[in-house]
């Protein structure tokens, strides 16, 4: 579970896999439910609920499939009144509080480790991509590599730095791109 608190709200996000649709008994209910239309089960489900001077306001539960993810400190951005959320392979984009869903956008083809805001966009870290997506949820471009973008070592496998981001794959590769998309040249 991860807690946000903004200037007005408390904002509660956490693994909720044993929600289902159209169960009556489960423990969480929710206002409004974001899931991928496929004929398979959501692989990461997340609950996410909004208080306000401890009341609840609005609740949704979201999923999409792809690889699972989990809620982190870089998984979830708050900003100007939206929820940024990676959830398997796509980013969500909810509003504050009403939580209605703003857009959603497959930005990786397997999953969406981390998110990252750059001046008015976004930098998603995926397993597959390295993707920049618009405030709108637009992919401006991705990148890919010869491997995942993970590492089984405990090294930094993927960093922002002011002029290019780097990222580590699986062989230990490094990859840097500049803020465009393309290979950073120094």
């Amino acid at each position: 579970m991860i807690n946000h608190t903004t200037n007005k709200y408390h904002i509660n996000i956490f693994d909720d896999e044993a929600f289902k649709e159209d169960s009556v008994d489960h423990v969480n209910h929710y206002d409004f439910v974001y899931f991928e239309e496929s004929k398979y089960r959501s692989t990461s489900i997340y609950g996410i609920k909004v208080f306000k001077n401890g009341t609840l306001i609005k609740s949704a539960a979201i999923g999409a499939i792809g690889g699972g993810t989990s809620i982190h400190e870089t998984s979830t951005i708050i900003e100007d009144g939206r929820l940024l959320i990676c959830c398997s392979d796509t980013i969500f984009c909810l509003s504050i509080p009403d939580l209605a869903l703003l857009w959603r956008t497959q930005a990786d083809g397997t999953t969406c480790f981390e998110i990252y805001k750059y001046q008015d966009t976004y930098i998603i870290h995926g397993e597959l991509e390295i993707s920049r997506l618009d405030r709108d949820g637009k992919i401006l471009w991705q990148q890919g590599g010869a491997d995942i973008f993970v590492t089984t070592d405990d090294e930094q496998s993927f960093e922002l730095t002011k002029h290019f981001i780097m990222a580590k794959d699986f062989e230990n590769s490094v990859y840097k791109f500049d803020y465009d998309g393309n290979i950073f040249k120094e």
